[in-house]
């Protein structure tokens, strides 16, 4: 592959689009050329950028020839359709959706753990973990590597822009209504989010588990390559724009103690930052990560219940890291 790439975001118009592109100028990503693709509806479209306009083109299987690298955002179905034939043109899909997470031919790729995972891909397809799962194994990682990670307890706080710009305008709808006494609106979720939280994310299994609990499982265990860790995972939409929030408590190997723990985070970890001082009321929370490419630690204790164990509390911006970043690093890897 060429040191400039042609590149090509499929999914433009979206969030998740919109942010890659963010993060391309932000890092200075060098490419040749920039292809920008999205439905029919968005086709024709024009996008600034680095000071050049660029026309959104619909989405065919015959928008990949001389690409080299394709970044895919718009929903598992699109992915299903169109990355085997970007692939086909020989472009690398990366791809954001859970199409292929789980194909054993499809390497699943965090760059600041398993980088190496990114050069075989049999498929042409590079695949970016659920954001959540991201999320949780960028601050456990450090921990995994110094004591051995074991088990997984895990509840996650996840904002509403992980359901897409709709989650937000259904918050902010029906915050203002019962603000001035009005009607609630349900469209995107089942209950009421606005003052409330929902235990319910994605579809549930004949297990009693949601789709996006035993994502963490799955993806976990093939990212870090330990299929045998135990997770479970309690899953919460809450009334937040931005940011994912995981409380868990982590299991180790070896012995481990919250000072150690410490001074793992305090060696130079790409990606991840401990802020952890409750006393002084120190602690990472939504508003401090958004739009910030690190994930944070913090609230650090020794576990109550479970041997070799530490319960932590662990933040970072699901559309930037979660998705977006995550997809340009491997972008960069190539």
């Amino acid at each position: 592959m060429s040191a400039a790439p042609h590149l090509a975001i499929v999914g433009a118009t979206g969030a998740v689009g919109v942010e890659m592109l963010e993060c391309l100028d932000q890092r200075g990503f060098s490419f040749s050329n920039l292809t920008l693709l999205a439905s029919a509806r968005s086709a024709g479209k024009k996008v600034a950028f680095q000071g050049e306009e660029y026309t959104i083109k619909e989405l065919t299987h015959e928008s990949f020839k001389n690409i080299d690298i394709a970044l895919f955002s718009a929903g598992g179905g699109i992915s299903l359709e169109y990355a085997p034939s970007a692939a086909a043109a020989g472009a690398v899909v990366i791809d954001n959706s859970s199409a292929f997470r789980m194909d054993a031919e499809v390497p699943l790729v965090v760059p600041e753990i398993n980088p190496e995972a990114a050069k075989n891909r049999p498929k042409g397809i590079i695949a970016n973990p659920n954001c959540t799962t991201i999320i949780t194994l960028m601050g456990l990682y450090p921990l995994h590597q110094a004591f051995g990670l074991k088990s997984i307890i895990a509840s996650t706080y996840q904002a509403v822009s992980g359901s897409g710009a709709q989650g937000i305008i259904e918050l902010d709808q029906q915050t203002k209504a019962l603000s001035n006494g009005g009607e609630v609106q349900q469209n995107v979720y089942p209950r009421q989010i606005a003052y409330n939280v929902i235990p319910h994310v994605d579809s549930f299994t004949e297990n009693g588990y949601t789709k996006e609990e035993l994502k963490m499982l799955n993806e976990g265990r093939k990212i870090l390559d330990l299929p045998d860790l135990n997770v479970t995972c309690t899953c919460v939409r809450v009334p937040v724009h931005r940011s994912h929030s995981v409380s868990l408590t982590a299991q180790f190997e070896k012995p481990v103690s919250v000072e150690a723990a410490r001074a793992v985070y305090t060696d130079a970890y790409q990606g991840v930052q401990l802020v952890d001082d409750p006393q002084q009321g120190i602690y990472p929370v939504p508003l401090d990560t958004t739009n910030q490419d690190d994930c944070r630690v913090g609230r650090i204790r020794q576990d109550a219940v479970v041997d070799n164990a530490l319960a932590l509390w662990i933040v970072g911006d699901q559309v930037r890291k979660g998705a977006a970043l995550n997809a340009v690093q491997i972008a960069e890897i190539l």
